[in-house]
């Protein structure tokens, strides 16, 4: 037979037997009625008839209980095993908690309880879930015996008591005499002889519904409630794992996106692990065609030297730099690349591998030719200005100046689908307009960086005593064209502001860097890269002047009607202690 069908016969049998109890129990009833009536009659029942009844009920009933005992005991046994199969079918720590208050309550008949964990950081018991026969309960609203607690969780062995405020070992307990605290069962959850929690059940107005069977079985339960709350806790952890690496791989790609220059990543074994999109760009190398690949075999073409200067990087764990002029697939001239090549520590400082990076300079290579062609044909004025630069050697000298810094378009704001010579192609169209407006207003561009502008105003080749007025005017005049004109035409939406401008006057030493066959003229001071620092603040559509620029021609601003400026407060720069007072200037 069956064991389903054993239970139905044993369930099927109790009923009958209590059902025959009622009825000799009835019958019992009867016949003391009808004694009394033949009494009354000086008549009388046989002999030994209501002994003999009674006898009956009292055996129907002791076989019963005989049998219903076994029987509750394999539906405990069945409860505790649906039990073990419903805690363990999520892995979602609150719902496995739930699950296991809710079964414990309804396993024991207990009216409520409450269930603690042990924080493996602290050590500390801390409140997780309390539910009653109807629902859930707060902490504020289950107030326990913390001593019964405490106890389990300390010595992992469970109590038992059939009525608290009797037993001599907790009737002194504040908790126990306040609440009135009847039948109390408290288990510990044991993970591997380990105390990781305790089940505390109780029951305020019945006495003695808890025994050993219920302490056996409660603890039962609660060791597999244990294993189900520890596998829900590790995969609680593991996506939090997952969620962090995802966070932190997600925001390295976003850096790696954002850098103009090309980084490329390589192992002790020297073959590549990552290359950002700025290096599929400039070297004309898939990314899917480089990763895992040796590093010299996407490298070699670009020069014979690459070897030496790796084993160098290994051999000295020193940063090696070499400016390389290839030509690559798909161009007809030559490319100028800086390649620098930089050893990868970790935290023990030592070298793991290495990381490449890689700038484009053609275009400013071109750049630097074409400003070197078009100063053949300045003005008389300007050569002799020329000339008198010249005369300071490798020099300079300290004077009042403007100076300006562009960003004409951040590098990831471009479309990502640009071929590397149409984006250098509309990126040169980005740097005319802004160069066109510094001409405009008699600005000198000292250089082009990548995608930036570095301009100057009252320098010895354009002196200006409005030079501070003269870099707003060109700030304004090149949004101006940027918005009204450029942009539309580039078929850029209307609300679209790329450009940052960051203005700053004050004193910076100018004159030639170099060497005697190779000058620059250029600005270098604490102004020049304060002046860097107002653009790197600046948010796009911005232009920022310091309070400095807005004193110097504070009552030009004023007059010219058409122009308005807002007090944007200080602001703490890189590199300097005091706060720097900033406003901003645009049309009105």
């Amino acid at each position: 037979m069956a064991a389903t069908e054993v239970t139905a016969t044993e369930i099927s049998l109790v009923d009958e037997l209590r059902r025959l109890s009622l009825a000799v129990n009835n019958l019992e009833s009867v016949l003391r009625v009808q004694r009394e009536a033949l009494k009354q009659k000086g008549m009388s029942l046989p002999p030994g008839t209501l002994q003999g009844v009674q006898s009956i009920h009292t055996e129907l009933d002791a076989l019963a209980q005989a049998l219903e005992g076994p029987q509750t005991e394999l539906e405990h046994l069945r409860v505790l095993g649906h039990t073990a199969e419903l805690i363990n079918s999520t892995l979602d720590l609150d719902e496995v908690l739930n699950q296991v208050m809710s079964q414990a309550i309804q396993l024991i008949h207990a009216e409520r309880g409450y269930l603690v964990l042990r924080d493996k950081m602290t050590g500390e018991l801390v409140f997780r879930v309390a539910r009653n026969i109807t629902g859930s309960l707060s902490e504020s609203e289950f107030i326990i015996s913390k001593t019964i607690v405490g106890e389990v969780a300390r010595t992992g062995v469970a109590v038992v008591t059939t009525n608290a405020t009797d037993d001599e070992r907790w009737n002194s307990n504040v908790s126990v005499v306040g609440l009135k605290l009847r039948s109390i069962l408290c288990v510990p959850l044991l993970l591997r002889n380990e105390v990781t929690g305790v089940l505390y059940v109780d029951n305020r107005i019945r006495t003695s519904i808890f025994g050993d069977k219920e302490r056996e079985m409660l603890s039962a339960f609660a060791n597999q409630a244990a294993i189900a709350i520890e596998n829900a806790r590790l995969f609680e952890r593991a996506r939090s794992n997952l969620q962090e690496a995802t966070r932190v791989k997600d925001v390295m790609d976003n850096v790696f996106a954002s850098i103009g220059s090309g980084v490329i990543t390589a192992d002790a074994n020297n073959t590549i692990t990552l290359m950002n999109d700025a290096a599929e760009r400039i070297l004309e190398v898939t990314r899917d065609a480089a990763l895992q690949q040796p590093l010299l075999t996407t490298l070699l073409p670009l020069s014979q030297e690459l070897p030496a200067m790796l084993n160098r990087v290994w051999a000295r764990n020193f940063q090696e730099a070499l400016e390389v002029s290839p030509t690559l697939p798909g161009h007809a001239e030559a490319t100028v690349l800086s390649l620098t090549l930089n050893p990868l520590k970790d935290a023990a400082s030592v070298t793991q591998g290495v990381a490449l990076v890689v700038d484009d300079l053609t275009e400013a290579r071109r750049r630097d030719d074409q400003l070197k062609a078009i100063r053949r044909y300045l003005t008389p004025q300007m050569v002799d200005n020329i000339q008198s630069i010249d005369q300071l050697g490798l020099g300079g000298e300290r004077r009042e100046v403007t100076a300006m810094f562009i960003d004409v378009r951040g590098y990831s704001t471009f479309p990502s689908t640009l071929s590397p010579i149409k984006f250098m192609q509309v990126l040169n169209q980005y740097l005319t307009v802004a160069a066109d407006q510094l001409a405009a207003q008699s600005g000198i561009i000292d250089k082009y960086m990548a995608n930036e502008v570095m301009a100057l105003f009252n320098t010895q080749l354009n002196p200006a005593e409005d030079h501070s007025f003269r870099a707003i005017m060109a700030a304004l005049d090149m949004a101006d064209e940027y918005v009204k004109q450029f942009y539309p035409q580039q078929g850029e939406p209307a609300n679209v502001r790329h450009y940052r401008i960051g203005i700053h006057t004050g004193i910076a030493t100018l004159g030639n860097a170099g060497s005697e066959t190779r000058k620059e003229f250029t600005a270098l001071g604490d102004s020049i890269n304060l002046t860097h620092r107002l653009l790197e603040n600046a948010q796009p559509g911005q232009i920022i002047i310091s309070r400095e620029t807005f004193l110097h021609c504070a009552e030009r601003l004023a007059a010219d009607r058409t122009i308005a400026f807002r007090e944007r407060g200080q602001i703490q720069v890189k590199g300097r202690q005091q706060a720097v007072a900033i406003y901003e200037v645009f049309r009105r």
